[in-house]
């Protein structure tokens, strides 16, 4: 099954896994989806992710350990909310200048530049700009 949005599909994905309080989340994998989990490992919104060859022939499977804080009942998911910003159908561009703050730095604007998939504040560093992706809190 071909998916239009394959990165909000994940943002889905990981918000449905969270709601419910599963540890772990599984969806095909792409070069695009392992960078944002590299990010979200990085910025200590999940555990841990992994690509691992899945069952059907060829295909790589991306799963994610999420992270949550508390104990077993009052525990709570780290990432309290994901925005894809955006869409196939609106494309949004921002210059350096322009970049999103999220939370007032609380979250992380999660970008695709030239120079790579990174957040917003590393690309603010760089003095680039480029699409912004999703933001994530």
């Amino acid at each position: 099954m071909s998916v239009s949005d394959p990165i909000g599909d994940m943002l889905t994905r990981i918000r449905n896994a969270t709601m419910v309080g599963h540890s772990i989340v599984a969806m095909p994998s792409s070069k695009m989806k392992v960078a944002i989990a590299k990010i979200l490992k990085e910025e200590g919104y999940i555990a841990d992710y992994q690509v691992v060859d899945g069952q059907v022939s060829g295909s790589k499977v991306l799963r994610l350990r999420l992270k949550y804080v508390g104990e077993r009942r009052e525990r709570k998911p780290v990432i309290t909310g994901l925005e894809r910003v955006s869409r196939p159908g609106r494309r949004v561009y921002t210059g350096k200048a322009d970049i999103p703050w999220v939370l007032s730095g609380m979250g992380v604007a999660i970008l695709s530049t030239p120079k790579g998939v990174m957040t917003g504040q590393r690309a603010r560093q760089l003095g680039v700009g480029g699409e912004v992706l999703c933001k994530v809190w």
